[in-house]
């Protein structure tokens, strides 16, 4: 702006100087053409008089005449004399406008393009007594003669004149642009500037009111986005249509292994699965596409959506879940379903067997009374599956169960003694030792957890070893070890043995009478008292079971 300021002043400037050197040189063009016609009227009649009162021929050749010409001619127009040329070979003057003024009125001028001086004259002619004409004529004042003879101070007022001019337009537009320099846009209406701007500082300030609420508002819109984004489990990430990431939550910065600097680098830069830029490209032109891949353990659902706006694709969201629960409690909810299926089918099929034999007369009156036995052992063997798979159901549920004070020492003692004849029968000895401690409880679900543990501890133990229980209180919580010296579990099984229906020896479970669910309701049982329950065995050498519990719920 301070450049547009200053070339206009400047030219406004120039503009000024040349219609003013124009006006002045059309006002001396106008004063010098005047000057001299007077000169040269002058010069006739001063010339005029002297040829009246003496010889004219004499005193023409006498009079200086260098800055005009002089010429006598006879009334018929005959030249007597010229100062410029020779009077015998010039024509005859009679029709000359100036020469026909003067015989008819005494006086006359004229002013045309002499072929004999070659340049353009002004001529003045005058009628003398005796009849005769005298003329003078002199070059015309021509605005280029002027205008040469006053081209050096006209040169210097030029100079001058763009020197202060440009002097003058600097300065004049720093001061004019110096006060919006000066302006301070935050607040337009506090400005001490030109009465002009008024209204566009009003405007501004208008502008800047509506820009700030717009930015307060995208400011708020922009923290809630973070924080619902922050706090959300399932990973969040923005795209645009060229796959470049806009915005991450922290989740989904955890799942790629990246954090918040991965803004504006290609998802693909990112995640270099090419499953997931399979599914960028199908989400970008089919409109959704999804994929699963596995991290660090853990299984994810990656879901990417395309985002459009005016039929045109603006990017695309990915969101990603972690599916390992679901995945994990879909795999064990089919092998449940199979295991349950063969373990119902294998007791039923050997009830139906047996009951076919006695049906058809095949068994011997001596041998009848141990298909019935098989009957019986078989069927109460379903049954006790059928109610393992209830409680398990129930544990699975969650439902809120009464609960009580319960003495865990007394609980304890109380399974052991439920469990004396099997000890007796493996001369296995069980004691149970330590102090009473009371936990908050369901008392049956207590009981079911320490006479499965203290079972398996008497079935898979050796002839005449021991089982030992302890009951201890340790800090805020009372812990239970049920300790044996049996067969011990491989360490290879140790992971599994609390999953259902799994047996680290299947012919001695079934053998025993085992469904494969008890350290699975175990597990559970303890779960939902807010308590841990583990393992630490040696092979051939014993199992411990311990079972942590909170004293206050």
């Amino acid at each position: 702006m301070t450049k547009k300021i200053f070339r206009s002043t400047v030219a406004v400037g120039l503009a000024v100087l040349a219609a003013s050197l124009v006006i002045i040189m059309s006002a001396l063009y106008s004063y010098f053409g005047k000057l001299q016609e007077q000169q040269l009227k002058d010069e006739l009649s001063i010339a005029a008089a002297a040829m009246a009162e003496g010889d004219g021929m004499s005193y023409l050749t006498r009079l200086d005449s260098d800055n005009y010409r002089i010429t006598w001619l006879r009334a018929d127009g005959v030249v007597l004399y010229d100062t410029r040329a020779d009077a015998a070979t010039m024509e005859n003057h009679a029709q000359r406008e100036e020469v026909r003024q003067a015989l008819a009125n005494g006086a006359g001028e004229s002013s045309r393009y002499s072929n004999t001086m070659l340049t353009k004259m002004l001529y003045y002619a005058q009628r003398l007594p005796d009849g005769t004409v005298l003329r003078l004529s002199a070059s015309r004042v021509t605005a280029g003669a002027v205008l040469l003879g006053m081209l050096q101070p006209i040169l210097l007022v030029i100079a001058a004149a763009l020197i202060l001019s440009g002097l003058l337009a600097s300065r004049v537009s720093k001061r004019i642009v110096e006060p919006l320099n000066r302006l301070d846009l935050e607040h337009p209406l506090e400005n001490e500037a030109y009465e002009e701007l008024s209204p566009l500082l009003r405007r501004l300030e208008h502008q800047r009111r509506q820009i700030d609420q717009q930015m307060s508002a995208l400011r708020r819109r922009s923290e809630e986005f973070e924080q619902i984004t922050a706090s959300m489990t399932e990973g969040l990430v923005l795209l645009d249509n060229s796959g470049t990431v806009l915005s991450i939550n922290p989740a989904a910065q955890a799942v790629l292994g990246t954090d918040s600097a991965c803004v504006g680098q290609p998802l693909v830069a990112v995640e270099r699965d090419t499953a997931v830029s399979r599914a960028l490209r199908d989400a970008m032109e089919s409109g959704r596409a999804e994929t699963c891949m596995e991290k660090d353990g853990r299984e994810y659902q990656f879901d990417m959506t395309r985002i459009q706006a005016d039929g045109e694709t603006v990017g695309a969201v990915l969101l990603t879940f972690d599916v390992t629960e679901q995945t994990f409690a879909q795999r064990n909810r089919r092998e449940f379903t199979a295991n349950v299926s063969h373990e119902l089918k294998t007791p039923l099929q050997g009830i139906i067997g047996s009951a076919e034999l006695l049906e058809s007369g095949m068994v011997q009156p001596e041998d009848m009374p141990r298909f019935v036995g098989h009957i019986r052992s078989e069927a109460q063997r379903l049954v006790t599956l059928i109610n393992d798979i209830i409680r398990l159901s129930e544990l699975d549920e969650g439902g809120a169960l009464p609960m009580e004070p319960v003495e865990l020492l007394t609980l304890c003692r109380d399974t052991a003694a439920g469990l004396s004849a099997a000890a007796e029968k493996r001369h296995v000895a069980v004691t149970v030792t330590g102090e009473e401690v009371t936990v908050p409880g369901v008392r049956r679900l207590l009981s079911e957890v320490f006479a499965n543990l203290c079972d398996n501890a008497i079935k898979y133990n050796v002839d005449d070893g021991s089982v030992a229980i302890h009951v201890s209180r340790k800090g805020d919580n009372a812990c239970v070890t049920v300790s044996d010296t049996g067969i011990g579990i491989p360490a290879e099984h140790q992971s599994r043995v609390f999953e259902r229906f799994y047996r680290v020896d299947k012919s001695h479970s079934k053998s025993s009478g085992g469904t494969g669910l008890g350290l699975s309701i175990v597990k559970h049982a303890v779960a939902y008292h807010h308590g841990t329950v583990e393992l630490d065995s040696r092979e051939g050498k014993g199992t411990t079971f311990t079972v942590t519990l909170p004293l206050n719920q």
